[in-house]
């Protein structure tokens, strides 16, 4: 294996094809060049220079040296350059999921707030429903990922960023509005749009369904928060969002249920990953965001 230092050495003596102005230039002293040379051409098993009076040139095998040197030197140096800019945080990428919901209503302001701050480093968003993220996370496709916290792997290590009550959602003369709570019992009467599997806000209603020994009446699914709003807003069927999700002029209303429905909310990532200086900024950056949201 060629070492940098002394491939460095070569490079310039055969750029100034003299000992004596290759010292000069790197500061340092003409016996420590020429001693590196030597066994560099022992090591290699071929001689680098031919050495006649004071006057020095490239054998054939230096030629070959010399232009594979020189991509070497100059891959090192970008490799050297790229690990400064990562440790500055001049680069670098974060790969992080976040379910639709979140990522349309909670997560947009911290998004443009953290590439405010740090405009050098890339963002990838995955969207994805709360099972298939943390199988991503956990497979290394992703390094990052919002997730509920219902049952996280023992692969996981988790911090909470906020906690969100799951609210049933109807249109303004819906007989609902007119309670204070709705029970899991006349919620499944209604016809539903729901999210498709996967999704924290399907499974959630899921695991209410089976807690009742009720079958579901879906009569829409869709992941597009926008489209669910419309849906139920003209009567075609009724849902369950999030609080962040309802506008003022949605058109719609919010009622908890009878046995309200929290969920935390929380940022995950291996335990056995590696978080580059990059996610570990996105992931400090989150979090002080939630705190101060709280």
């Amino acid at each position: 294996m060629i070492e940098i230092r002394p491939l460095h050495y070569f490079i310039t003596v055969a750029n100034e094809l003299s000992f004596t102005r290759a010292a000069e230039k790197l500061h340092i002293a003409q016996p420590a060049i020429s001693m590196s040379i030597k066994k560099l051409e022992h090591d290699l098993g071929v001689q680098l220079f031919h050495r006649h009076d004071r006057k020095i040139s490239l054998t054939d095998e230096g030629h070959v040296l010399y232009e594979h040197g020189k991509r070497l030197l100059q891959q090192a140096d970008e490799t050297e350059l790229a690990m400064k800019e990562l440790s500055g945080l001049s680069a670098g990428e974060v790969r992080v999921g976040i379910p639709s919901m979140l990522g349309s209503y909670y997560f947009p302001p911290i998004l443009m707030a953290f590439r405010h701050r740090y405009p050098n480093l890339t963002l990838q968003v995955i969207e994805g429903g709360t099972w298939k993220l943390q199988q991503m996370l956990e497979n290394g496709d992703i390094d990052l990922s919002v997730i509920v916290a219902e049952m996280p792997s023992d692969s996981l290590e988790t911090r909470a960023l906020l906690k969100e009550q799951m609210l049933v959602t109807v249109p303004q003369d819906h007989p609902f509005v007119a309670l204070d709570s709705i029970p899991p019992e006349l919620f499944f009467k209604e016809e539903l749009v729901m999210f498709k599997e996967g999704y924290f806000h399907r499974r959630v209603i899921d695991r209410l369904a089976q807690q009742q020994g009720i079958k579901p009446n879906f009569g829409f699914v869709t992941n597009l928060i926008p489209l669910i709003k419309s849906i139920v807003k003209n009567g075609f069927g009724i849902s369950t969002l999030l609080g962040m999700v309802i506008e003022e002029d949605d058109g719609l209303v919010t009622r908890p249920f009878s046995e309200e429905v929290w969920l935390d909310i929380n940022i995950a990532w291996r335990k056995d990953g590696y978080l580059s200086r990059a996610n570990q900024a996105f992931l400090e950056f989150v979090i002080q965001e939630s705190e101060q949201q709280k």
